[in-house]
């Protein structure tokens, strides 16, 4: 089957079985390397991306159930030389040891503020709770959330 995603602003057409998860055709068609494999169930976070403005797993999302949207990985935030706000967080908080984990934190993140802008700290706790971390930066990466929704890295 044909599927055309708009990932990261560009256009992409992959003929792939319907049931392929997002995450497969992420790494192996596009070469992204930023939605990473972890627990294969959908639990841990490390394959989060956006799509229709929600953070969600691509190794449990069939890619035709995303055929046409938008899709932003990572990748698709800022670059080295002009890195997206919340990215600028996490460097600035220095928020990231073993990167793995990176997807899922900052693009949960963003999703969860880009609809609730002013969530309490427990709101974004709680948005947050189902990414795992394996590093324990836990405080440094709530600051740079915090960091990022009170606009202090915009």
């Amino acid at each position: 089957m044909a599927v055309t995603l708009n990932v990261n602003g560009r256009a992409h057409t992959v003929d792939v079985d319907p049931a392929t998860p997002l995450l497969y055709v992420l790494s192996d068609d596009l070469a992204l390397r930023g939605p990473k494999f972890g627990c294969g169930l959908g639990q841990c976070g490390a394959c989060t991306v956006i799509a229709h403005g929600r953070a969600i797993r691509s190794c449990v999302t069939p890619v035709s159930t995303v055929d046409g949207a938008d899709i932003v990985t990572l990748e698709g935030l800022g670059t080295v030389e002009n890195p997206h706000p919340i990215q600028r967080a996490f460097i600035d908080e220095q928020a990231a040891q073993c990167g793995f984990c990176l997807s899922g934190v900052v693009l949960t993140a963003k999703a969860f503020l880009d609809q609730n802008p002013k969530a309490s700290d427990s709101e974004v706790r709680q948005a947050m709770s189902g990414v795992l971390c394996r590093c324990f930066v836990h405080t440094r990466m709530m600051r740079a959330i915090s960091k990022y929704r009170d606009g202090g890295a915009r």
